[in-house]
């Protein structure tokens, strides 16, 4: 899976969705990070309350990895038709 994220709010319904594809429910994710299943709901609900160590601790939980880049628009980058990068 690859997501972008550009707010906050969109980081939620990603979690959830990646808790859910690896078959787990809040509690067993809760157990898995030592936190309890109504903070894994908060976070899901609520993913501006997750600190840096919270998101890094539930990537590593869910099999995720953070990449951060710089937007194709800043570097000048553009997609042809055929999905191949342009970079100028």
């Amino acid at each position: 899976m690859k997501q972008v994220l550009s707010v906050a709010e969109q980081l939620g319904p990603l979690l959830q969705a990646a808790r859910k594809s690896a078959g787990l429910s809040q509690t067993e994710l809760g157990v898995r990070m030592g936190i309890s299943q109504s903070r894994v709901s908060a976070m899901e609900l609520d993913p501006g309350s997750i600190n840096l160590a919270q998101l890094m601790a539930l990537c590593s939980a869910l099999g995720l990895e953070m990449l951060l880049q710089t937007k194709e628009r800043a570097r000048g980058g553009q997609t042809d038709e055929a999905g191949s990068k342009q970079e100028w």
